[in-house]
């Protein structure tokens, strides 16, 4: 994209088929807005993906979860389901919305039933609990939904943003899980849980819809641990995350630790878009573009049946992220 101008024709005809992406073009890249992206949005609640997801979520919680990393998790799910245009105003978001928040924890964040095995240092019983790789993804997502305003979302909020080192956010679980943490010193900022929390306060909001201000601090720090670790990936690797050659391969949905899953939270802050590690991350994103497309480089083998779950061709959404970042840090 650097040397040429990027084909938006190649992937208008792209998203032309995938009513899903392009309610997130819409939104995003067109700044669509009112009954004309309600239209697109309505066609997206009914393309296949969300239909399946929708499916996948009436089964909420769903398996224990044993791995944060797995696509079959539906809090996983949950996430995807918000970013491509559920809302509390469709049928059975309220309902779903409602088994989600049923499950409050002693220290406010909504607990999953979760499996550590012993190997893990856990106890190999499902137990509710909570931990700062899982309850982010699911509060943001109840905020997209339009939930932000729940007084125990904002508990839950207000409580995981008290964790906060003071550069990004440790590895940290409820006490129902006796203190059980991943793979790493204590002492260090877990990157993922970094990133995940970095993207809950960007989209909480106040009454007026801006940022909540008294979170700028902790967006601030949060951007800073990630351009840091960036800065250092040849030899910084907390909790096993590593910024390496598998970091940087496209990837969508957005779920785990990944180059455009760091890029898209860190493109919306306005304040380090001239931050030369960010370009340098963005750089890495350009040099594996088709004429404005993308085409995945790892897959979830879970959405195998979708355009992002190949790599052999363009993504329709997975372009449109890429689209999204660049548009917001003027590379378009």
């Amino acid at each position: 994209m650097k040397n040429e101008k990027p084909d938006r024709k190649a992937l208008e005809a792209l998203i032309s088929h995938d009513p899903s992406a392009a309610y997130v073009f819409a939104r995003d890249i067109l700044g669509a807005k009112g009954k004309e992206l309600e239209t697109i949005r309505a066609a997206s609640l009914r393309a296949p993906l969300m239909l399946e997801l929708i499916a996948d979520l009436e089964r909420w919680p769903g398996i224990p979860l044993a791995s944060h990393k797995s696509a079959e998790q539906c809090f996983h799910k949950l996430s995807l389901a918000t970013e491509l245009g559920l809302a509390k105003s469709d049928p059975g978001a309220g309902d779903l919305a409602s088994k989600v928040m049923a499950s409050v924890s002693d220290e406010g964040p909504f607990a999953l039933p979760m499996k550590i095995g012993a190997g893990h240092g856990g106890s190999g019983e499902s137990l509710p609990a909570w931990a700062l790789c899982d309850a982010p993804v699911t509060l943001r997502a109840i905020v997209r939904m339009g939930y932000g305003k729940d007084a125990r979302v904002v508990k839950a909020i207000d409580h995981l943003a008290s964790l906060a080192f003071a550069r990004g956010w440790p590895c940290a679980a409820s006490a129902t899980l006796g203190g059980w943490r991943g793979p790493g010193r204590k002492d260090d900022p877990c990157p993922y849980a970094t990133l995940v929390m970095l993207e809950l306060l960007l989209d909480a909001t106040d009454d007026d819809g801006r940022r909540m201000s008294r979170f700028e601090p902790l967006v601030a720090s949060a951007a800073t641990s990630l351009l840091d670790l960036w800065k250092r990936s040849r030899d910084a690797h907390p909790y096993i995350f590593y910024m390496g050659n598998n970091f940087r391969k496209l990837k969508a949905p957005l779920l785990w630790y990944d180059l455009l899953h760091v890029l898209d939270a860190l493109s919306r802050i306005e304040a380090i878009r001239k931050d030369k590690s960010l370009a340098q991350m963005v750089d890495v994103l350009e040099g594996q573009d088709e004429k404005g497309l993308f085409v995945p480089g790892s897959v979830y083998a879970r959405w195998k049946g979708y355009d992002f779950g190949q790599k052999k061709a363009p993504s329709a959404y997975l372009s449109v992220v890429a689209w999204r970042i660049l548009q917001r840090l003027g590379r378009l």
